[in-house]
């Protein structure tokens, strides 16, 4: 006589998540992308970010890593950097401060380095702007394109 097995119980096999990347769109046609969580962050500086991409990250508190991706026919103005600088200041835990520090270097001097946890990378150079966390200067758009923009990398 058969018998009707169950399978053995045991933990739940955990399929690994879509990340959720945001997307915004600043003036003059530049996209950012913002890391929703540490492992959104590490897939979008390790494997999306392009070495001229520019990278930002909110100086000394935690917050999503943000890439402005980089243009053939141009180069970021100051205003175009600092917009997206405010949008990575109002993706941290500075969110409701006056002016905050933000990272801003391009892509290729972004590393992570072994063995540290999710979402936590080594930056080799670049500079800090200060800003007020701000997403008015930028619209949010439709967050597959940014995802699906790896497969031409």
């Amino acid at each position: 006589m058969l018998e009707d097995r169950q399978p053995l119980a045991g933990p739940p096999i955990l399929k690994p998540s879509k990340p959720r990347i945001l997307q915004y769109e600043l003036v003059g046609g530049w996209t950012l992308l913002v890391g929703g969580t540490d492992a959104d962050n590490d897939y979008l500086s390790t494997q999306l970010a392009k070495p001229n991409d520019w990278w930002f990250h909110a100086d000394g508190v935690p917050g999503s890593h943000v890439i402005l991706r980089a243009r053939a026919d141009a180069e970021p103005g100051r205003d175009t950097l600092r917009q997206a600088a405010a949008v990575a200041a109002y993706h941290s835990k500075a969110r409701n401060a006056g002016t905050t520090g933000v990272h801003c270097t391009r892509a290729r001097y972004v590393k992570k380095p072994r063995g540290v946890k999710t979402g936590t990378v080594q930056v080799a150079q670049g500079s800090t702007l200060r800003v007020r966390p701000d997403v008015s200067g930028a619209t949010r758009v439709a967050t597959s394109i940014a995802v699906d923009q790896d497969a031409d990398k």
